[in-house]
């Protein structure tokens, strides 16, 4: 089976992470497959939105391969397939994979259909919108491995909820339930596992039903509204003299 289902339906693409059997964890087919995909997606004119969830009723994803793809990025295991050959030759294809720098014009829409941690969290953090069902919970465990999260969690997340409960999931590893991600503002709906895909598909439908045109610049105004710096001075404010 691969690693990754990709169709497209009504204008839609679904992406699932096909790994059930080791928690759908991030392996090399799994990103190379990924990042081909956005390619796909980014190029393809009949399609208005996009949704990524996991397969199987346990976890999202539990983020990068420990077996798999640690070893192989830091040398400690060799290429054995071509997945690992083609992600080696173009590390980039990880940042792709996990939307890291790569801006989507379409919606991306993720459907958490349980555990969502480490590296599967930080990718639900470069979604836009976000269903979790009822049995979902959030984490990034990397502070409990004395790493940090490597796919943009440490800027992403503060900009997405209050700053002390990023601090408070950044630093002690813990993690919160579906509930607590929706109170946060982490995810847009919260809902039984059984209507989970139904909720995506609908705000796929309302998303496509925007125009391709509109949504693509409201994203992009807003990516640009993320690149201006906060402590930016003002016009006036350096205008002033001391008299």
């Amino acid at each position: 089976m691969p690693a990754l289902i990709f169709e497209k339906r009504n204008h839609v693409a679904y992406l699932t992470l096909n790994r059930p059997e080791v928690h759908n964890s991030l392996n090399p087919e799994m990103l190379v497959s990924l990042a081909a995909a956005w390619k796909e997606i980014d190029s393809d004119g009949a399609i208005r939105a996009t949704i990524v969830t996991g397969a199987g009723k346990v976890a999202f994803s539990a983020g990068a391969d420990l077996g798999r793809l640690i070893p192989l990025l830091t040398g400690a295991r060799k290429p054995e397939d071509e997945w690992d050959s083609k992600l080696l030759a173009d590390r980039k294809l990880g940042d792709i994979a996990l939307l890291r720098g790569y801006d989507m014009d379409k919606p991306v829409i993720s459907a958490v259909n349980g555990f969502c941690i480490a590296g599967g969290m930080e990718f639900v953090e470069a979604t836009d919108l976000r269903v979790a069902s009822e049995n979902a919970s959030f984490g990034l465990q990397e502070v409990k491995w004395a790493i940090i999260p490597a796919a943009g969690s440490l800027a992403r997340l503060q900009r997405q909820i209050p700053y002390c409960k990023a601090m408070e999931i950044l630093l002690t590893g813990n993690r919160i339930d579906a509930q607590e991600a929706w109170r946060l503002g982490l995810v847009n709906y919260v809902v039984p596992q059984e209507k989970l895909i139904a909720k995506a598909d609908e705000l796929a439908a309302k998303s496509r039903r925007t125009g391709r045109w509109r949504c693509g610049r409201s994203k992009r105004r807003c990516g640009d509204a993320r690149a201006v710096p906060t402590r930016r001075p003002s016009k006036s404010r350096t205008k002033l003299r001391v008299k």
